[in-house]
């Protein structure tokens, strides 16, 4: 792994440098629990929570992981993933699997907040996602998303290379990333034109981000490279699409009438 301290000195403190992304997310993500006081907390897309299985190797970073362990602020947390690797998750008091059907297992009303990190870009069925999502949320709850924006150079990219070969190219684009934590890609819930449209008549609001690279062979100068072309890349074209979906406090029945 390339030592970046030399264009992050910060990282020597605890391993994450002032462009970190996900902590500016899951500093949100722990706002919308906050603001809710919320009792039950959803992790949608899961996974087997790899941060969590890597904390005890060089570079974790300790704030990190408390920043994005969901059980910090005392909420019930469930993981839920369509791969049984969730069975595996550390940071939850409760694993659920997902049916292919994507029909969550749960009642009406059931969450205070719902966070998803990296994972809108991989649903296949976002009408389905959207409506399941709405609906086991309580109202006045949140959706909080992080996902890869459907304009940015790594979104484009990802949908040039097919989903047979993103094993092998990140192989050689992020080293460090398992082949047991990809997954493929569909981009039909990366836009906030795509987010209104399928959450509606939820509440949206967004920022836009571009953070630090993360895509960049292992390689120093790439990352100088990417690090530029971040500082000038126009809002539009951003890496990251950073949501927070509140569902009205009426009935959705209601505010359809």
């Amino acid at each position: 792994m390339v030592d970046l301290k030399g264009f992050h000195p910060e990282l020597a403190l605890d391993n994450f440098s002032r462009l970190d992304g996900t902590i500016v997310f899951f500093s949100f993500v722990k706002a919308a629990i906050k603001r809710t006081n919320a009792k039950r907390v959803m992790d949608f897309g899961a996974g087997r929570g790899q941060c969590f299985h890597d904390a005890g190797l060089p570079g974790a970073s300790l704030f990190k992981l408390e920043l994005m362990d969901l059980r910090t602020e005392g909420s019930e947390v469930w993981a839920a993933d369509i791969d049984p690797v969730v069975r595996d998750h550390p940071a939850s008091h409760h694993q659920v699997i997902i049916p292919s059907d994507g029909r969550l297992p749960f009642e009406d009303n059931f969450f205070d907040v719902i966070a998803s990190d990296v994972t809108f870009e991989h649903v296949a069925n976002p009408e389905t996602v959207a409506s399941e999502l709405i609906r086991v949320l309580r109202p006045g709850g949140y959706i909080c998303a992080r996902t890869p924006s459907k304009y940015g150079y790594v979104s484009i990219a990802t949908r040039l290379v097919p989903n047979r070969h993103h094993v092998a190219a990140l192989r050689h684009i992020a080293p460090d990333k398992q082949a047991r934590d990809i997954f493929p890609t569909r981009f039909l819930m990366n836009s906030v034109r795509d987010i209104k449209r399928l959450f509606h008549p939820c509440e949206v609001y967004w920022y836009r981000d571009s953070a630090g690279p993360s895509y960049f062979f292992n390689n120093r100068l790439l990352y100088r490279l990417f690090l530029g072309l971040h500082k000038i890349l126009p809002n539009s074209l951003a890496t990251s699409l950073c949501l927070f979906i509140r569902k009205p406090e009426i009935g959705l029945s209601d505010k359809a009438a």
